[in-house]
C-alpha cells in the first residue's frame, strides 16, 4: 500500500474516515492508554459530571485523525510531526465519529504539509486542530 507523494498533494485536498464508537473501543483504549478515569468507565459516577453520563476518551476520537493521515491523506509513509487539538464536545458510545484532514499548506523545501483536522459527530464538530506531517517524495 502506498500513499500520496508530496508532489501530488494540492491545497484543499481532503480525505475522511468514520468509526462508530463501541463499549469495546472504550475498554480497549482504557487498557492500552491506562486512562481509567471514571468519566469513561463508570456510568453512575459519570452521571455526576457536566456530561451527565459516560463519554469516550478524547484521544480515542483524536486517534482517528492519525488513521486518516497514515492510511488516506497523505497515507502510508507519512510521518506525524505535530498536532494541535481543541475538544469541542463529548463523544458517547454509539456515536459515529468522522475524522477529516484537509491540506492547508505545503512546504516543498522540507516536504511537509499542514492539514486542518476535524472530527465530527452527526455534522457537529467534536475536535478540531491542525497536523504537521512529513510526506514521502518521489525524489
Amino acid at each position: 500500500m502506498s500513499g500520496i507523494f508530496f508532489e501530488d498533494l494540492k491545497v484543499g485536498q481532503t480525505a475522511s474516515l468514520a468509526k462508530t464508537i463501541t463499549e469495546a473501543d472504550i475498554l480497549l483504549f482504557s487498557a492500552v492508554s491506562m486512562d481509567t478515569n471514571s468519566a469513561h468507565l463508570d456510568e453512575e459516577a459519570s452521571k455526576k459530571t457536566p456530561f451527565g453520563g459516560r463519554i469516550a476518551h478524547g484521544m480515542l476520537s483524536a486517534g482517528l485523525i492519525s488513521a486518516v493521515l497514515g492510511t488516506r491523506l497523505p497515507g502510508p509513509g507519512t510521518i506525524y510531526m505535530g498536532q494541535t487539538l481543541r475538544f469541542k464536545a463529548p463523544v458517547r458510545i454509539g456515536d459515529t465519529v468522522t475524522a477529516t484532514a484537509e491540506v492547508k499548506e505545503l512546504n516543498a523545501e522540507k516536504k511537509r504539509a499542514v492539514l486542518i483536522t476535524t472530527c465530527t459527530v452527526a455534522g457537529k464538530v467534536v475536535i478540531d486542530g491542525e497536523a504537521t506531517v512529513l510526506v514521502p517524495s518521489r525524489g
